[in-house]
């Protein structure tokens, strides 16, 4: 299958009002994605709206968000069940730093049904961290069911690198980098021995399906003969993912 874990919609406020989950999905489904999860900055109220289309499209939703450690790493937190995933949401936000944002500097945080209307803006800015920490996020995020890939890994920012400047242990399902294989200043990066994915990190139209991975699972093993993916399953196919 072609997988993409990491995209932003209209929700986060770095990402573009036209990226609604339903204009995500859509251009997803015309870029060849069939398995694709919403990652907000740490939110996940357009989740609801995106499991409603993803049928329509044709597309195996997963559901989470980009949380923000404490020590700002940036980590997908990806869940297979909405309820499960919503609830994570609910606890997250509890958590969140509670500074108010201001959408003429720092942009809107919109939430919307599956026609694009307006149902709601997320009063308290989703750029800042919640209070959780690296050494704590991958259980917490497991007592709600989901799986923990903490995010762009080779990157300059916002990264396990570029806070610590290494790869940390941890209980993830995969690394996520840009590249593969990675590297951080010309030199090859240790991975310690993860599993590896890359990602598009949609915030734009033009950004969705550039940097899609292939995942050795069918539809019909990841469903099941249900009507979510199967998280065991799907564990089981981030693990035969490249490993450096």
């Amino acid at each position: 299958m072609l997988a993409d874990f990491h995209n932003h919609s209209c929700l986060s406020p770095c990402g573009s009002l036209e990226l609604s989950p339903r204009r995500l999905l859509e251009l997803g489904a015309a870029r060849g994605l069939q398995l694709m999860a919403l990652t907000d900055h740490n939110s996940s109220l357009n989740c609801p709206a995106f499991a409603k289309l993803s049928p329509r499209y044709g597309i195996i939703p997963i559901f989470g968000m980009e949380a923000t450690t404490n020590e700002e790493i940036h980590v997908l937190c990806l869940f297979t069940n909405l309820e499960a995933c919503m609830a994570f949401n609910d606890f997250a936000y509890s958590i969140l730093t509670p500074f108010l944002n201001n959408p003429n500097k720092t942009g809107d945080q919109v939430y919307v049904d599956e026609d694009d209307n307006i149902k709601g803006e997320v009063k308290y800015y989703l750029i800042n961290s919640i209070d959780l920490s690296i050494d704590n996020i991958g259980a917490k995020v497991m007592e709600f069911g989901g799986i923990v890939i903490p995010a762009h890994a080779d990157r300059v920012a916002f990264s396990m690198t570029s806070q610590f400047g290494v790869i940390v242990d941890g209980p993830w399902a995969a690394i996520e980098c840009v590249r593969i294989p990675p590297t951080k200043n010309g030199f090859a990066l240790n991975t310690l021995g993860y599993p590896l994915t890359i990602s598009s990190d949609a915030h734009f139209p033009e950004h969705v399906g550039r940097r899609p991975f292939k995942l050795d699972v069918t539809a019909e093993e990841l469903l099941a003969g249900g009507n979510e993916a199967n998280m065991d399953v799907l564990k089981s196919a981030l693990g035969r993912r490249p490993r450096f």
